[in-house]
C-alpha cells in the first residue's frame, strides 16, 4: 500500500489541480499519472446541465471513438436466418434467437459487452429487461442496437463504438481509451466524445451544458480539462 501510495502521491504531483487544461494538454499529461504496471485504461467523466429526471434532457447515443477503446467487446446478436449469418460473419461473438433468450433468461447469463437485435426479435428480447436492463445491456434503437443493419453495428462495436447514457447526478462516464495510446490518439477520441455530447444537447437544457471535463486513468488522479474552447468552435461551424 505505501509503495501505491508514494506512486500516486508521484502522479498528483504532475497536475496542477487549480488548473483547467487545454484537451490536447490534458491527453499529453495524462499518461504521465499512470500509477499501475498494466496498461491503465483512460476514462472521462462529463458533467452537464441536464436533469435526468426529466425524459425531455435524458442524454444517450453513441459513438464510434477514432481509436476505439482498447478493450476488446464481446458482441452477442439475437436475430434469425439471413440476419444471423450476417452478424456472424460480421464477426459476432454469439448469434442466436429463442435459445440465447431462454439462455440469458434462466442462467443470468451476461457475459458480454454489447447485444444487437434485429427489430422483430425485441418481443422475444424484451422478456431479458430485468436481467439485462440494470446492466445496460438491453438493445436501443436509439443507439443503434436495435436494426435489421446487424453487420454494420456488429462492426461498429467491435471496432470501438461506445454506448453511454447520463447519470442520475447528470454525469456521463465513458473510457476512451488506454495509457498506451498516447496524447495525440487519447485528444482524438476525447474529442469526439466531446462532440457528440454537444450534439446530443436537448433544447430544454438551459445554462451551461457542458459544465466540467475530467480525464482520469484506473488508478491515478484527475485531470481538469476546460470545454470552452471546443464549445466555441462546435457552436461556430
Amino acid at each position: 500500500m505505501s509503495s501505491t501510495g508514494k506512486k500516486y502521491e508521484a502522479a498528483l504531483a504532475k497536475v496542477d489541480r487549480n488548473k483547467r487544461y487545454a484537451l490536447e494538454e490534458g491527453c499529453k499529461l495524462i499518461p504521465e499519472t499512470k500509477v499501475a504496471k498494466f496498461d491503465e485504461s483512460v476514462d472521462m467523466a462529463v458533467r452537464l446541465g441536464v436533469d435526468p429526471k426529466h425524459a425531455d434532457q435524458m442524454v444517450r447515443g453513441a459513438v464510434v471513438l477514432p481509436h476505439g477503446t482498447g478493450k476488446s467487446q464481446r458482441v452477442v446478436v439475437v436475430a434469425k436466418g439471413d440476419k444471423a449469418r450476417e452478424a456472424q460473419e460480421a464477426g459476432a461473438d454469439t448469434v442466436g434467437s429463442e435459445e440465447l433468450v431462454e439462455k440469458i433468461q434462466k442462467e443470468n447469463w451476461t457475459d458480454f459487452d454489447s447485444m444487437v437485435a434485429t427489430p422483430d426479435m425485441m418481443g422475444l428480447v424484451g422478456r431479458l429487461g430485468r436481467v439485462l436492463g440494470p446492466k445496460g445491456l438491453m438493445p436501443n434503437p436509439k443507439v443503434g442496437t436495435v436494426t435489421n443493419d446487424v453487420a454494420k453495428a456488429v462492426r461498429e462495436l467491435k471496432a470501438g463504438r461506445l454506448e453511454f447514457r447520463v447519470e442520475k447526478a447528470g454525469v456521463v462516464h465513458c473510457r476512451i481509451g488506454k495509457v498506451s495510446f498516447g496524447g495525440d490518439k487519447l485528444t482524438e477520441n476525447a474529442r469526439a466524445m466531446i462532440e457528440t455530447l454537444l450534439r446530443l444537447k436537448p433544447a430544454s437544457a438551459k445554462g451551461t451544458y457542458m459544465k466540467s471535463v475530467t480525464l482520469s486513468t484506473t488508478m491515478g488522479p484527475g485531470v481538469k480539462i476546460d470545454p470552452t474552447p471546443l464549445v466555441t468552435e462546435f457552436e461556430n461551424r
